[in-house]
């Protein structure tokens, strides 16, 4: 048994390092059997404006599937729009596609994960005026939110399979929904993967032994949580990203999800570049320290004191003067 999961997470390495890293699409494998179904639980309630839903989703790890929590994030850039991961049965195995950030929803297998993701694009909120604006019709906000609003057709018309709780696409007794145009199309556009409080989120659901599906039996005791992800320090991240060249974005309102549903996911990449290069730019200052050898330069001033070399003339006055007298006598 144990030479067994060697091996499967031996092909497991060598399919991710055939993946272009470009693309942010890690690919986990389980191998004979799919995930458990989606556990069905309350959205927590987004504690303040520019916070993004991000589904629970099952993962794989050494000891099987486990949950990782839903959880609300802070967009990476204005305009973001996440795109779950999803499992998808191929060559009688199941591969996880990893979810991404995008200005479009692209495709997720139809996977019905609730609160705006239905199965086919996103219903829970569009981007306006750089402001994101939440459906309240399937997402659950605080007090003191200005953008919201209330959209049912929007969530009826992104359901592939409204009352499925189905975690995978294809295959015996999955989803089957094709990308359709528009998916097909953002599947295209330039993406950025989990950002590291998703990643750090995930690792943290995967070192809990009781997220495992072996030991909940497939109903994890948190289907989401409330704290938002990076909170510490999500203000100053949001902030910074907040003006980044995305200011002007298309609204996307396309799809849906339940209140009752749901299940998420790698590092603002692309973000921290930016960070990388300011660096540099302050690094420029330097000339500033060559301003220091000008001043010292100012030191052949000092060298003026020579000029107190004068006092030897002081002193060859009374030299002449002495033998004059002497003569005298």
């Amino acid at each position: 048994m144990r030479l067994f999961r060697s091996a499967r997470w031996l092909m497991l390495a060598l399919l991710v390092c055939l993946i272009p890293a470009s693309s942010y699409a890690g690919v986990f494998i389980s191998v004979g059997f799919a995930p458990p179904v989606l556990p069905v639980y309350v959205q927590p309630i987004c504690p303040e404006p520019g916070l993004m839903w991000t589904p629970g989703y099952w993962a794989y790890g050494p000891d099987g599937y486990f949950w990782v929590p839903g959880a609300w994030v802070p967009a990476p850039y204005v305009g973001a729009l996440w795109t779950p991961g999803y499992w998808g049965w191929s060559g009688g195995m199941y591969a996880f596609h990893e979810g991404y950030w995008g200005r479009h929803i692209g495709y997720y297998g139809g996977v019905n994960y609730g609160f705006g993701y239905g199965g086919i694009g996103f219903a829970g909120g569009m981007w306006r005026g750089g402001v994101f604006a939440y459906n309240t019709a399937v997402m659950h906000v605080g007090v003191g939110f200005h953008s919201v609003y209330v959209d049912h057709a929007a969530v009826e018309h992104g359901y592939v399979a409204r009352d499925s709780h189905v975690a995978f696409s294809g295959g015996p007794g999955g989803i089957h929904h094709d990308p359709g145009a528009e998916e097909r199309v953002a599947e295209h556009e330039q993406h950025q993967g989990p950002s590291a409080v998703q990643q750090h989120h995930a690792e943290a659901a995967r070192a809990d032994k009781t997220s495992y599906a072996k030991n909940n039996g497939g109903h994890p005791a948190n289907g989401g949580v409330s704290r938002p992800l990076g909170a510490e320090s999500h203000g100053a991240a949001a902030g910074h990203p907040a003006t980044a060249s995305h200011a002007t974005t298309a609204p996307h309102t396309t799809m849906p999800a339940h209140t009752t549903e749901s299940h998420t996911a790698t590092p603002a990449r692309t973000t921290t570049a930016p960070h990388t290069t300011a660096a540099p730019a302050r690094t420029m200052t330097a000339p500033h320290t060559t301003t220091a050898p000008a001043r010292t330069t100012s030191a052949p001033k000092a060298a003026a004191a020579p000029k107190a070399a004068a006092a030897p003339k002081a002193a060859a006055a009374p030299a002449p003067k002495s033998s004059p007298q002497g003569h005298k006598k």
